[in-house]
């Protein structure tokens, strides 16, 4: 049996920089990872993350972001990885688009630069894109690209060079909480630490079980797609884009990182666990994004040349959780980022550092507060 002062279960995106901050901030800390270091089984992997300032989901994420794209910059310097690129992006779609008229909101509430742009203004600036005439796009000139794989390779690094003590190829089993002390128990042992951190994506609702979280786990793919024109798609030339095809189909995509122009969907795909997802490629599963590729982006070659299989964790509002457990003060519970939250895993780690540390964390939680979706039920999981 080990002890420390706080367990991490789940070492993806937000997991790895929860112990990298604690690490940093002088806590004992253990991570604990089923997987391996990097891993396509959850959903912090994909080579690409788009991040956005215009946040359409809601002003009050903007404050988090804001720290977010400080801190993966000042990762970037401290590790000499490559983890972001700013490409400015694009929210396409009709004007009336929740996504679009979202954006803008977030912009001016916020004072965050933004331009909007008539279809034909796009199509002279941005040539890749064929808008319908009645669409119109939000151009957010921070808008950028995340390279997931060395973010989480970045923070693991960091955190065991601050101290930390990370287990891969260990799976939780259970967990039990008392007022000052919580047990793990894995398939090589058990571990007790004085706060617990689940930061376990799909594998949330299994951990939590008493709260009976109203969790849906997402399947979905992402696509890439080879140059038919490098000069139009390439990096610099192209930015990342969302684009609003009504709820049955939104998509988004990144520019060519040497890799193929990446275009994924989300919403709508079929519901799995994690544990029976079919992660076999379907011709189904590409055939709406390759429709959308052959005729809304320009410079590129259908069929897709590659393809990878991801996780979303939604939540019914789709917004995160973030915080402490309703009814275990030691026990703090980050999941559900309903596939737009990987953007926020750096400042993710630091709000998890200070809510361990019992410090003021300097943003609003609330709205992300895991209790809202909790029902009655024992203290403790079995």
């Amino acid at each position: 049996m080990s002890d420390v002062e706080c367990a991490v279960v789940g070492l993806g995106g937000a997991g790895s920089s929860a112990a990298y901050h604690l690490a940093r901030s002088g806590v004992r800390v253990l991570g604990l990872e089923q997987f391996g270091p990097v891993h396509a089984h959850g959903s912090s992997h994909g080579r690409t993350r788009i991040y956005r300032s215009a946040y359409f989901e809601g002003a009050e994420y903007v404050p988090m972001l804001l720290r977010a794209q400080e801190l993966w910059a000042q990762l970037q310097e401290s590790s000499g990885e490559r983890i972001l690129h700013r490409t400015g992006g694009l929210v396409i779609g009709p004007p009336d688009s929740p996504l679009v008229r979202g954006s803008q909101r977030t912009a001016e509430a916020c004072g965050l630069p933004y331009e909007t742009l008539s279809s034909s203004q796009v199509g002279q600036r941005f040539p890749q894109f064929a808008l319908r005439p009645e669409e119109i796009a939000v151009f957010d000139p921070n808008a950028g690209a995340l390279f997931p794989e060395a973010c989480l390779g970045a923070h693991a690094t960091g955190a065991v060079e601050a101290g930390a003590e990370l287990h891969y190829g260990e799976a939780v089993r259970g967990w039990t909480a008392s007022s000052d002390s919580v047990e793990v128990r894995t398939n090589r042992g058990t571990h007790r630490a004085r706060h617990l951190v689940l930061t376990a994506g799909p594998w949330t609702t299994g951990l939590t079980s008493e709260l009976a979280l109203p969790l849906e786990i997402e399947r979905q793919f992402m696509l890439w797609f080879s140059p038919q024109d490098a000069a139009t798609v390439q990096v610099g030339r192209m930015p990342v884009f969302v684009w609003d095809g009504g709820d049955a189909f939104r998509t988004y995509g990144l520019p060519d990182f040497g890799d193929g122009v990446k275009v994924g969907s989300w919403f709508g795909k079929r519901a799995a666990t994690p544990e029976t997802a079919d992660r076999v490629y379907h011709e189904e599963d590409g055939r709406p994004i390759r429709a959308f590729a052959g005729e809304r982006l320009r410079g590129v070659r259908v069929p897709e040349r590659d393809r990878v299989s991801c996780l979303y964790t939604n939540a019914p509002d789709n917004h995160f959780l973030i915080g402490r457990h309703p009814r275990l003060p030691n026990v703090s519970v980050v999941s559900a980022c309903s596939g737009h939250g990987f953007k926020f895993t750096s400042v993710i780690g630091e709000i998890v550092s200070r809510l361990v540390r019992e410090e003021p964390v300097g943003f609003d939680l609330r709205p992300f507060d895991p209790g809202r979706f909790a029902r009655a039920g024992p203290p403790t999981p079995s």
